[in-house]
């Protein structure tokens, strides 16, 4: 027996920042995953998954108890907020999961949370980039509400650089109308400058829709639709507007050629890079394997060594991918392990709690 609640009508942000990984995700993109997210209440005897299953979610323990026990007859309670991180990661199901306390839970779909993940890290790092870089100081700021847009989920992270490159500047006057409804509209506008009003025509006249300012973007929808206007967009004074066109747009969503290969074709001589999170690395990792958190490659990948051969991996391969391109680009040797490699059971020894560093561009243990 169970009922579910929409996530973003129940739960704040607060209430979620400290839980692993989903403290990592920018805010909007936090904002998107519970939208899509479920607030489940499950009773005593209730249970979660079997051991084998495939069920695409991850549940999040906020109040009550569960126990989890595997095919061997081994069983672990788990307290509501004892942990940080989702109950039992890994499909197929290694543990069967079950409630022995009345348990509020998360459950988010593991695939849309890797994803917005992978987006939220890779901007940041391109944010770190640009932050290093004073040739962009002016504009690290107003950059950032960009990426944030949730227009640019559907664009691969590894393309993120090339959105701002694609951007163009306009420079418009008070009382220019950049958008009329019922045309065809064939690009979209991010407002950098000044300020903007949405009107729509009708009977009596024009209605006021919305005020726009400053981050706010306009016009999407002709990037991925053949669809008229449905509105119009007026200055309400002199500004800069960055304008983002459907042809600059479309080769956008092609993802890039990154070199992946299965774990079993990793070669001796690789170093392992862990590209999670470092609350997810602390949490368990594969032996040897050193962290270098996606966000924190323009920092740390000083500590890499041209000359060597790297492997990233994560939950899922989409931050190992994006990694990956990453450090391709700054000049490293680096493929990416595409499977995820919690559910490989013959990898169930080889995980450990045991910190790794960098040293010389080889992961080194801890003497911390």
């Amino acid at each position: 027996m169970e009922s579910t609640l929409n996530a973003a009508e129940q739960l704040d942000f607060q209430q979620l920042e400290t839980l692993v990984p989903l403290g990592a995700l920018m805010e909007s993109h936090l904002a998107t995953l519970l939208e899509e997210s479920e607030l489940s209440y499950r009773f005593t005897d209730d249970v979660l998954f079997e051991v084998g299953q495939f069920d695409g979610n991850e549940y999040f323990l906020l109040a009550g108890e569960v126990e989890l026990a595997d095919a061997n007859g081994n069983t672990l309670l788990l307290k509501g907020r004892s942990t940080l991180e989702s109950i039992a990661q890994g499909q197929p199901r290694q543990y069967r999961a079950k409630v022995i306390a009345d348990a509020k839970l998360l459950m988010v779909k593991r695939s849309r949370l890797e994803q917005l993940l992978d987006w939220s890290q890779s901007a940041e790092h391109l944010l770190v980039e640009l932050a290093v870089n004073r040739a962009f100081d002016e504009d690290a700021a107003w950059l950032e509400t960009v990426l944030k847009s949730n227009l640019f989920l559907k664009v691969p992270p590894t393309n993120v650089g090339a959105i701002l490159k694609k951007l163009k500047v306009k420079t418009v006057s008070a009382d220019e109308v950049i958008v009329r409804q019922g045309e065809l509209g064939d690009r979209c506008y991010f407002i950098k400058e000044g300020s903007a009003e949405v009107t729509r025509n009708q009977l009596g006249g024009r209605e006021l829709l919305a005020t726009i300012e400053q981050g706010r973007c306009f016009g999407e929808d002709a990037l991925i639709t053949e669809t008229v206007r449905n509105a119009n967009v007026t200055m309400t004074s002199d500004g800069v507007l960055l304008e983002l066109s459907k042809e600059d747009f479309l080769p956008l969503l092609k993802k890039p050629d990154i070199p992946v290969l299965q774990w079993t074709q990793k070669s001796e001589n690789t170093v392992l890079l862990d590209v999670r999170t470092e609350e997810e690395y602390t949490g368990s990792h594969l032996s040897f394997a050193a962290n270098l958190p996606l966000h924190l490659l323009h920092l740390k990948h000083r500590l890499l060594n041209p000359a060597q051969r790297y492997v990233t991996y994560c939950s899922s391969g989409a931050r190992a991918a994006s990694a990956c391109y990453f450090l391709r680009e700054l000049g490293y040797s680096v493929e990416a392990i595409s499977e995820p490699l919690f559910a490989r059971q013959d990898l169930s020894e080889g995980f450990t709690s045991t910190d790794y560093i960098l040293s010389g561009g080889v992961a080194v243990e801890s003497v911390s």
